[in-house]
């Protein structure tokens, strides 16, 4: 079975060839241009899409909220213009003629994990990102489950500072605006208007900056708060954590040392893995998605 995964980002937009085992055979990617918004983007993809043949389904991971049965953007922030209300999977579905799934990209890349990553021995877990913001999933029985409204997970958006900094969803003080990788380059660019980066901050941290070394200390334990949070919620067995500054491994050893100072003893044991994907998850997660409408269209 050949699947053909499309992962919208905000950033970048790739395209992969992928087999149902989750084995990559060619990928491609380029920027989203999210600016422009999303007829614009829509119709990138569909233009890259018919660059391919020979594939059986699409699978589409794609930032915004989504009502993936539907395959219906529900809410799109400013990020990505008029993207709202986009009817993803009848466009994409009319233009190729094949069974095509739609899934919000952090469910999407929780999803690769599960099944190809840092999740294949994990039956429940719960899987955040820190990036621009904070994305969140949560699997129980490896499957995503979504609440109510289809919204679950937004954990970005826990309130944890009552009358904090003002965040995008028109709220005050969310997880986020502390715990997002925006939050510590906007603490460290106090210190210096250069630290504008994630890649400079751990720089000035390898080399002994303790200004630098305070801010991420900070960082990180607001990071904490939010897992320790989540922990007394949900008693997961297992985190697993994506973003690119899971990458440092100062972080990583970090976040295991002071876990259990901000839990109640009775809730130790929780199992903190880095996500092993890295940037391959959301293609990977669409081929999930794509293989299972496949066989329910069958």
């Amino acid at each position: 079975m050949k699947v053909l995964a499309v992962d919208i980002g905000g950033t970048a937009l790739k395209i992969a060839e992928t087999t149902h085992e989750g084995i990559i055979i060619s990928s491609y990617e380029e920027p989203t241009e999210a600016k422009k918004g999303g007829t614009y983007i829509i119709d990138k993809v569909c233009r890259l899409i018919k660059g391919y043949k020979g594939y059986d389904c699409i699978g589409i991971s794609t930032a915004g909220q989504v009502d993936s049965r539907a395959g219906t953007i529900i809410f799109a922030n400013a990020n990505i213009p008029d993207y709202t209300g986009m009817k993803v999977k009848a466009i994409i579905s009319e233009c190729f003629g094949v069974p095509v799934a739609v899934e919000n990209d952090v469910n999407a890349a929780a999803l690769g994990e599960a099944f190809y990553g840092a999740g294949k021995n994990e039956k429940d877990f719960l899987c955040l990102t820190y990036g621009t913001g904070i994305g969140g999933a949560i699997v129980i029985d490896r499957r995503i489950y979504k609440g109510h409204g289809g919204l679950a997970g937004e954990f970005g958006h826990i309130l944890l500072h009552p009358e904090g900094k003002n965040c995008g969803c028109g709220q005050k003080g969310c997880y986020e605006q502390y715990a997002s990788v925006t939050a510590l380059v906007s603490e460290a660019k106090r210190i210096d208007s250069e630290y504008n980066n994630g890649r400079i901050i751990f720089e000035q941290l390898h080399k002994g900056n303790m200004d630098i070394k305070k801010v991420v200390d900070a960082w990180i334990d607001e990071v904490m708060i939010g897992l320790a949070s989540l922990t007394h919620i949900f008693n997961p067995k297992c985190f697993i954590l994506g973003g690119g500054v899971l990458e440092e491994e100062y972080i990583v050893k970090q976040i295991n040392r002071k876990f259990s100072c901000y839990i109640m003893p009775s809730y130790r044991g929780v199992i903190i893995e880095k996500a092993k994907l890295g940037n391959k998850a959301g293609v990977l997660g669409a081929t999930y998605i794509a293989c299972q409408e496949l066989k329910g269209s069958c």
